[in-house]
């Protein structure tokens, strides 16, 4: 008797044991997942062909460093981004990554997340005025310059061009039209009208061209805000006989944009290796959020304040080099690329 009274304490002993074991082994993995770093995304919207290899990207490095993303698509509306803020703000997440539509627009909704004790990263677009922690973007003169400066390799016989670039709100429009306006003054090519797509919608590329065939017949080139205007500019211009007649620019290296240069009906593009840039968002985003110093040695004047800006160097593609810059490096496949290309003409 006394012998199985001994037993029975035993197993008592082990079994609370083992509940305890089991207890402290999951409040560890509860008090893991509670401490996973929480990082809040906002697109613009996803129109745009690279945003989904940026998402994909920075989505993959955080995961890959122990944080978890939640994306949100604001579908081009300034109003559904800043409620996305919000949200971002109510959940407590350690940084907030902000794809801005209206460069000017989401000034106080940041202002709440800083107060809030939250990071914030301007990706690609910077947002004014705001003392965001970082911006990381390309170097967007330059990409205005390579444009211009393509063009004026090409030859521009009647030296007048037309610019159809992308909305007001994005602050990288207007950096881009400087850098090529710069070098359009200094070769003494007339800019005879300059449009802007509103909310990036590329269609009204297209509307121009229908409208005003007049004074696109007295220019030697349509300067397009990026890949997805240069679509619908050079539709419209096949349907009046004019494609690869006249010199159209874009930037983004879109796929269909990449047919076109090597078909003749887009002079070039621009390519921004979109990989790299997510990837070092993504381990900044994770020192920020760790309260690590960030070594950027760059910074750039945001109204009184210099904040944090790192800086890449986007690259021209042009029939010359499409194999080497988008086809080596894997961005786009060379049977993509000369789809509608004959084989011996490759």
């Amino acid at each position: 008797m006394k012998r199985s009274i001994v037993l029975l304490c035993m197993l008592c002993l082990l079994c609370l044991s083992g509940c305890s074991s089991v207890e402290s082994e999951g409040e560890t993995l509860t008090e893991e997942k509670e401490a996973k770093i929480q990082i809040g995304m906002s697109f613009d919207s996803f129109v745009i062909e690279r945003w989904q290899r940026d998402r994909d990207v920075f989505v993959a490095t955080a995961k890959e460093l122990g944080a978890e993303v939640n994306v949100q698509n604001a579908n081009g509306s300034t109003e559904e981004q800043i409620a996305q803020i919000e949200y971002f703000i109510r959940k407590k997440v350690d940084v907030i990554v902000i794809i801005s539509i209206d460069s000017n627009g989401l000034r106080s909704a940041v202002k709440k997340a800083k107060n809030a004790g939250i990071k914030v990263i301007a990706y690609d677009r910077m947002i004014n005025d705001a003392d965001v922690d970082l911006f990381i973007s390309f170097d967007n003169e330059m990409v205005g310059s390579m444009m211009a400066e393509s063009l004026v390799e090409a030859g521009l016989e009647k030296k007048k061009v037309i610019m159809i670039c992308g909305p007001q709100t994005d602050n990288n429009v207007f950096e881009v039209e400087t850098g090529f306006r710069a070098v359009m003054d200094r070769e003494g090519v007339e800019i005879l009208d300059e449009v802007n797509c509103s909310s990036w919608r590329a269609e009204l590329g297209g509307e121009y061209v229908y409208e005003n065939t007049k004074l696109i017949a007295q220019v030697d080139a349509i300067m397009c805000g990026n890949d997805n205007v240069a679509t619908q500019v050079v539709r419209a211009l096949a349907e009046k006989r004019l494609a690869g007649k006249l010199y159209v620019t874009g930037q983004d290296a879109d796929l269909e944009a990449c047919q076109r240069i090597v078909e003749g009906t887009q002079i070039m593009t621009v390519y921004k290796p979109v990989e790299k840039l997510a990837q070092v968002a993504a381990e900044y985003a994770i020192k920020l959020a760790k309260n690590e110093p960030i070594e950027v040695l760059e910074t750039m004047k945001d109204g009184d304040k210099q904040i944090p800006y790192i800086s890449l160097e986007p690259v021209v593609v042009t029939r010359e080099n499409i194999d080497e810059v988008v086809i080596d490096s894997a961005y786009h496949l060379k049977e993509d690329v000369y789809l509608n290309v004959p084989e011996e003409d490759r």
